[in-house]
């Protein structure tokens, strides 16, 4: 026969409606079984033991095992109330062991915290060598440049009319940006988000060096070409295609920080900022190493010359 829609509703209708008489004329139904009250409630101990015995097919022996099981079940259950140090009965013991694993985690050691809760302080190894970990040259990040950046503008009038196509980038409590004199606090969406991200980390890694918080300085964003050009002039490392011009490069000092300080509070401790390089070139190379920017070690300039990959 058929089934259509109507008499399949009709038939979980009813099927619904006969469940929720048996609910209401055996509530125990709803109701977890625990030993303890089998062994008070008779009423549920016979509904229990009838169930057991509509399953065994004509077998006797099943319904002997049953109700012995329940009897030990009722005599461990009286045991444990009349006795405070008797042993724990079998619904207890499954509740034991995400306790034994929860001990397990809590003295497993932090990588943040020592044993005694005082944190763990990380040694600063920096990298091998400044010109073989960051050897990225022009060439090299002119391609990433061309790829992800804008077409460069001639002078700041023009650079006002692009800002659709960048955003601004000023000082925050990641990082600082000085004075510009030769380039323009802007930068394509995905430099910005690179230059947010080296500040952050630098952070997190003063943080868990136990270092007092310090703040990079960026020294140069977007340039003109005519910022290039009078660049050029006094500074053998611009190049007439500098990566700069494309929004998609900034620089970094390295020689110079930021401390960060409460207004009223108490003066922190100088740090050298050799220190502070060590500390930047190792969040430099984790980043290069994730294909997230190209990076150069400028001796003369003092600065990392970053692009976003």
């Amino acid at each position: 026969m058929k089934i259509t829609k109507n008499r399949y509703l009709q038939g979980f209708a009813l099927t619904v409606i006969f469940l929720a008489i048996i609910r209401s004329i055996f509530p125990s139904i709803a109701k977890p079984t625990q030993a303890t009250s089998a062994v008070n409630d008779s009423t549920t101990t016979e509904v229990m033991v009838e169930k057991i015995s509509e399953k065994s097919d004509n077998s006797e022996n099943s319904e002997k095992s049953e109700s012995s099981k329940f009897s030990e079940n009722s005599e461990k259950s009286e045991k444990s109330e009349n006795s405070d140090n008797s042993a724990p009965s079998e619904i207890s013991k499954p509740s034991e062991k995400p306790v034994a694993k929860s001990i397990t985690l809590a003295q497993k050691p932090s990588r943040f915290f020592n044993a005694d809760g005082t944190p763990v302080k990380n040694r600063i190894y920096s990298v091998p060598s400044f010109r073989e970990t960051f050897p990225d040259s022009q060439s090299v990040q002119e391609v990433s440049a061309h790829k992800w950046g804008v077409r460069p503008v001639q002078n700041r009038p023009e650079a006002e009319n692009r800002k659709a196509e960048l955003v601004y980038v000023g000082s925050n409590p990641y990082f600082y940006v000085e004075k510009l004199k030769r380039s323009i606090p802007y930068l394509v969406p995905r430099a910005s988000v690179l230059l947010q991200d080296i500040g952050r980390n630098f952070f997190d890694s003063l943080q868990v060096k136990g270092i007092p918080l310090h703040k990079v300085i960026v020294t140069s964003v977007m340039r003109t070409k005519d910022d290039v050009a009078k660049l050029r002039n006094y500074n053998g490392n611009a190049t007439e295609n500098s990566c700069h011009m494309y929004g998609t490069t900034f620089d970094i000092c390295y020689n110079r920080y930021v401390t960060v300080e409460e207004p009223d509070g108490p003066k922190r401790r100088k740090v050298q900022n050799d220190s502070l390089k060590w500390v930047l070139s190792e969040v430099l190379r984790d980043l290069r190493k994730d294909k997230r920017c190209w990076v150069k070690h400028e001796v003369k300039q003092g600065c990392f010359h970053i692009t976003v990959r």
